[in-house]
Parts: C-alpha cells; structure tokens; sequence
C-alpha cells in the first residue's frame, strides 16, 4: 500500500494540472485580429479601458448639463429654542419684557426650486464636455488600432517560430537520412568511417535547433496569449501559417490615396483634433464667464411651533449674477487655455507629417519584402538542388559527404532567409494598415 501512495498522488497531481489547464483555442489571424478589436465578449485590457474611459467622459456632459437643468431638492428642520430679548435689541424701556423667552419648539419644512434662465459660459462648457467624448471616442479607436497591430504582429511571430519549427523538424530529418546513406556507404567500403562521423555531429545540431526553436514557438504563443488578454497557460493552436496572402487589409493600392485615406482616419490623429477643439471651447467657457447669468428661485414651505398649528410661507426671486473680478483668476485659466490649444495645433501639424512618413514608409517595406521574398524563394530552389546533387554525388561514391554537410547548411540558411522575408513582408503589411488606420481590418 505504502508503494502505492507516491504513484497514487502523482496520478491525482496530474489530473489536477490537466483540469487546470485552459481549453485548446484553435485560433486564425483574423479571429486574433477580431478579438484584439473587442468584437468578441473578451476583448483585451487595454480596448476595455479604452470604451471604460470614453464612457467617463460622457459622465461628464452630464455633470456639465446640470447647471441648466432644474434642481428641487426638500428640507425639514426641528429645533428647541430660548432668546434673549437683550440680547436682540430689546430694551424692555417701553414695555417689561422676560429675561427669558422658552424653551419652545420650532418645525419647518421646505421644498425649494432653482433654475437657470440663461448662462451662456455653461453651454460652452457642455460643448467642451462634448468635444472631450469625441476625443475619447477617437482615443478609444486608437487604440483599438494599436492592439490589433500588437495582436497582428504577436501572431505573426508565432507563425514565424511555427515556420522555423518546421524548418528544423525538415532539417533534422533530412540529417536522419544522410546519417543512413553514410553508414551504409561506409558499410559497403565506399566512404570513410568520418563520413558518418560528420553526418552524426549534422543530425545531433538539427536536434538541437529543433529543441531552441520549439522552445521559442512556445514562448511567442504566450506572448500572444498576453497580447489577447487570455490566460498564458492558454494552448494556441495557430489555423494560419506565414503565407503571402496573410495580412491583407483595406489599404488603397495608391500611395496618394493611401495617404488621403491616413489623414482622415487616423484615430491618432483624430484624437488630437477633437482635443485642440476641446481646449478652444473650454477657452471659449472661460471667457463667457464674465458675461451675467440669469436664474429663478423659489421655495414652499410650513413653518410653526408644532406641525398642526403650522402656517404655509413661500418666496419667489428672480437672480442675477454679474462677475465682475475675481482676482484675474479667470484669465490665468484662459491663457492655459490657449496655450493648451496651441499645444495640440502644433502635435497635429507635426502628426499629419508623420501620417505621411509613416504610409511612404510602409510602402517602401511592402516593395522592399516582395523583393526579398522573391530572392529567397529562389534561393531556397537553388538550395534544395545543391542538397539533392551533393547526395547524389556522395551516393555514387565520387564525393566525400563534406560536400553535403556544405549543401546542407547552405539549406539551412536558405530556409532561415525565406521565413525571414515572409516574416518581414507580413510585417510590412501590418505597418502598412496601421499606417492608414485600417490594422482592424486586416485578415
């Protein structure tokens, strides 16, 4: 029994592990790039703070909006009571009067009412509230831009330890195989014995790339599992694999229409323009301050010794408020102001530069990739040819079999340079519709 126990809870420790562990998601590039939007019941942190905070800011028109808006509010007070008449001002000279007047009681109840007739400097500041929703929803879009181009790349890394993983595991099988055309060439008395040397010490370095590149595939899934905002010990089962036609998104082939499109959609940019426009009306709130304000008050109540001997009062008033000086508080606060909006003036003249910069950039990658791409496509033909007659040349027993460890090598690194240029041309393209403001459209 006692040899039993340690199998006993190591079984019981691994079914606890297994149904700890998150379900497999089996997850394509656009499902990623959907996810990463909030388009799905679990978008990622930083897009659920984002729609958290436009939502704070209309809470704000709201608090803004209730300075024109009635207020009611009701009151009741009791109190126990005795006067001095001396101290009141009564003499007693004319009249005798009590040292002492109670203790007697006091009720009153009240409903009071004001409105603001007009206050011009209140709209305005409804209309700055506005334009701050605006900006938040722009920020929000940002966002949402930024991590649909974070998701997009993390994916895009995965597929590449994906793609090096199958290099590695095609390296390694191939090293299998030259491994078994020299110990049967050195069986049959063609090939020396430090031909299957070399071809072990081949094998025994494309098992232990292999192990590197397994580790870093992993690696890169939890990275992506952080960038969706699900649980790291998630297994990512990736649908997509890093092919040309990943990464499409709604980008104009045109560089002038690319970079058209850019300004007007930018979130980024946006963003910045309503915050410009919000410091102007705020600016504009500020100086509508020094104009009157004009407001109606009123109040009903009952008022007496005791309720039921109570007698009902009201008052009626009409109010008006000039501010006149207030220690030149008011026009400190409207040079902030200005120098607010001339902040954002200048970060959005310097942003639609760099919305420019940024598409002609990205085109000169996507160029720049398509070429790479079809040079090392090329080269890996090449490669796999050098492989074939270098093993066919060692086979025939007219080559040593250093010349295919040398081919075999060159395939390697061969294989290295395709996944890295399909690996930067989908880069490229990310870049490309982030550029435009279109990352949440890639697919």
């Amino acid at each position: 029994m006692a040899s039993r126990l340690p199998a006993l809870l190591l079984a019981l420790s691994a079914s606890t592990l297994q149904a700890q562990t998150p379900a497999p998601v089996r997850l394509s590039f656009a499902d990623a790039i959907r996810q990463a939007t909030g388009a799905t019941q679990a978008p990622p942190p930083a897009v659920e703070l984002a729609g958290l905070r436009t939502d704070e800011s209309r809470a704000r028109v709201t608090q803004a909006r209730s300075g024109l808006l009635p207020s009611i509010s009701l009151g009741g007070s009791w109190a126990n009571r005795t006067l001095n008449p001396k101290a009141l001002g009564f003499t007693g000279e004319s009249f005798p009067l009590p040292s002492l007047i109670g203790p007697f009681d006091v009720v009153d109840g009240r409903a009071q009412f004001q409105q603001t007739l007009f206050d011009f400097s209140n709209l305005k500041r409804v209309s700055a509230a506005k334009s701050q929703v605006t900006a938040a929803v722009a920020e929000g879009s940002a966002t949402v831009e930024t991590s649909a181009q974070n998701v997009a790349i993390a994916y895009a890394r995965t597929s590449r330890a994906q793609a090096v993983v199958s290099a590695r595991m095609a390296d390694s099988a191939l090293a299998a195989e030259l491994v078994k055309v020299a110990v049967a060439q050195q069986q049959a008395g063609v090939s020396a014995s430090i031909d299957v040397t070399r071809a072990r010490v081949q094998l025994s370095e494309s098992a232990g790339r292999l192990i590197l590149a397994s580790s870093q595939l992993e690696r890169a899934k939890i990275d992506l599992a952080r960038t969706l905002g699900i649980d790291p010990a998630t297994p990512i089962q990736l649908a997509d694999t890093l092919t040309e036609t990943l990464g499409a998104a709604d980008v104009p082939a045109d560089r002038s229409a690319a970079v058209a499109k850019a300004i007007e959609t930018r979130p980024d940019l946006a963003a910045e323009l309503a915050r410009g426009n919000a410091a102007r009306t705020a600016a504009s709130a500020i100086s509508a301050e020094r104009l009157p304000r004009l407001g109606v008050a009123a109040d009903y109540g009952l008022s007496g010794n005791d309720w039921s001997k109570a007698i009902a009062t009201r008052a009626v008033s009409v109010q008006v408020t000039w501010p006149i000086l207030d220690g030149l508080r008011r026009e400190g606060r409207l040079a902030e102001q200005k120098t607010v909006a001339q902040q954002s003036d200048v970060r959005a003249k310097d942003l639609r530069q760099q919305v420019t910069a940024d598409v002609d950039g990205a085109l000169l990658d996507v160029r720049s990739a398509a070429a790479q791409l079809m040079i090392s496509g090329e080269r890996l033909r090449l490669a796999m040819e050098e492989v074939s007659q270098a093993r066919q040349r060692f086979e025939a027993g007219v080559a040593g079999n250093i010349e295919v460890i040398n081919a075999q090598e060159s395939l390697v690194r061969a294989r290295e340079t395709d996944i890295d240029a399909r690996f930067a041309g989908l880069l490229a393209k990310i870049a490309l519709a982030r550029s435009v403001g279109s990352a949440h459209t890639l697919h």
